[in-house]
């Protein structure tokens, strides 16, 4: 007969080991998977022939306050839209503006920093990016921090 071994953590055991309640055990036996922030406990019932039954697993945060990255990607993507606005000003050269936007957002291209920058020259007025406030906050910062003229106001429509 061939037994195959479950890892849980770093100790090697057998289905048997995990399995099988020792004689005298009052309590279920519990296997547990952990992830970064998830400890899930499945307690296991039923024990015999074809593994048993799990009951419902307890999920517990191991890092209370802090949210996990789905609920981040999922707040975000609910989040109303900002665009960042770029002014025109008369104290920065257009080649430096095009360098602080190709530094400060990401994805930038030289062709979309270098009409973003036209677009602010002539118009006085130029959409940036359209992102969720956070991030547009942060856009507006480093641009400010680099000495260009910046706002965020919400965006109509998505991003």
């Amino acid at each position: 007969m061939v037994m195959e071994t479950a890892i849980c953590g770093r100790v090697a055991l057998s289905p048997h080991q995990i399995f099988q309640p020792k004689p005298g055990d009052k309590k279920p036996r519990q296997k547990q998977w952990t992830n970064r922030n998830t400890l899930m406990a499945m307690p296991i019932a039923g024990v015999g022939k074809g593994g048993g039954i799990l009951d419902k697993p307890v999920i517990e945060k191991t890092t209370p306050g802090r949210e996990s990255e789905f609920d981040l990607r999922k707040s975000r993507k609910m989040s109303p839209p900002y665009r960042v606005m770029l002014h025109n000003d008369n104290y920065n050269k257009r080649e430096y503006v095009v360098q602080v936007l190709m530094k400060v957002i990401p994805g930038m291209t030289v062709d979309n920093a270098v009409n973003i920058m036209q677009e602010a020259h002539h118009n006085g007025l130029a959409v940036v990016i359209i992102c969720v406030q956070a991030d547009a906050e942060e856009h507006c910062t480093q641009l400010r921090g680099n000495g260009l003229l910046s706002s965020i106001e919400p965006a109509s429509g998505g991003c």
